[in-house]
């Protein structure tokens, strides 16, 4: 494996409007490669938007989904890493023949479509169908997976990834700034952003607090540190619907070191280089090597009833 330069994004999206965000996924794509990236990475829903889905029925849904990837957003997507020869990973509603809905995150290069994952555990609307199974990839010499936001909040669908071979996790977010039972946690109140240039000290509180960044802190580094990956984890900044967002977009390397971050209240990217000797290097490697599935195996593994709660979703 060769180091690899690899750009998370943050921009703020405009609910149903593809052509827009695809402009802005463009010129950030543009910029990225500009700067030498042989990848980027966008958050989830990025093409179509994302929290405006709850209000909507299935048949508002079926409208704004699109098949995959036939459909004029995963096309363009393609056209946008021919024309800057670059992989560009992003994120929209899908349909299939049988009007089927999947929340989807898609990896696109000059080639076309080189993968595509359906969330695990979909909730902003009830008319999405879960996905039912992980995905690894090649991208450049390297093994590469996604999960999608709730996804890595069950730590097992981080550790099955790497376990299937995966060096890099695609990590696509709408997050943080949402009540919870956690101490701390809540809405950012939209008005401190409408306001950011004025008091931009206020709101970077707000941000970086336990409604955002020292959330994030509690969880993604260890996922990255317990698996020896590199978390590359993209999030929107601003609002998305009524709902604000504070970006952070960032790359995690396996010792759990932040190598890059978005810090603006801007559309941003940031580049980090990736190098393979990390993944070798790091605790996480020597512990998966030291672990004894017979003892856990069939007790991780007994039968369970999934339940999925969103505190926010019913406030």
């Amino acid at each position: 494996m060769k180091n690899l330069k690899i750009a998370t994004a943050q921009f703020e999206t405009k609910s149903a409007d593809k052509a827009y965000n695809l402009s802005v996924i463009e010129r950030l794509t543009a910029e990225a490669a500009a700067n030498g990236a042989d990848i980027v990475s966008f958050h989830e829903c990025s093409i179509t938007g994302y929290s405006f889905a709850r209000h909507l029925d299935k048949s508002q849904m079926l409208d704004i989904a699109e098949f995959v990837p036939d459909g004029p957003s995963v096309q363009k997507l393609i056209d946008i890493a021919r024309k800057y020869d670059i992989t560009v990973l992003a994120g929209l509603f899908e349909k299939d023949a049988d009007n089927k809905l999947y929340k989807t995150q898609v990896c696109a290069d000059k080639n076309g479509l080189v993968a595509k994952y359906h969330k695990l555990h979909p909730f902003i609307n009830p008319h999405l169908t879960p996905g039912d199974q992980y995905v690894v990839f090649d991208l450049y010499g390297w093994k590469c997976s996604i999960l999608i936001c709730y996804d890595n909040n069950i730590i097992e669908n981080v550790r099955a990834v790497k376990l299937l071979g995966a060096d890099i996790v695609f990590m696509p977010h709408v997050t943080m700034c949402t009540p919870s039972t956690r101490p701390g946690a809540g809405f950012v109140d939209p008005k401190l952003w409408e306001n950011r240039y004025a008091d931009p000290t206020t709101l970077r509180q707000e941000f970086d607090g336990l409604k955002g960044r020292a959330w994030l802190m509690k969880w993604l580094p260890a996922r990255a540190y317990d698996n020896a990956i590199y978390a590359v984890f993209s999030n929107p900044i601003g609002m998305d619907d009524d709902q604000l967002k504070n970006g952070c977009s960032m790359i995690v390397d396996p010792f759990g070191d932040i190598v890059a971050e978005c810090r603006s209240f801007e559309n941003e990217i940031v580049i980090a280089t990736i190098v393979p000797e990390k993944l070798t290097d790091a605790g996480g490697y020597r512990y998966i090597k030291a672990r004894r599935p017979e003892l856990y195996g069939g007790i991780i593994a007994q039968p369970h009833q999934p339940e999925q709660k969103v505190v926010w979703m019913n406030t």
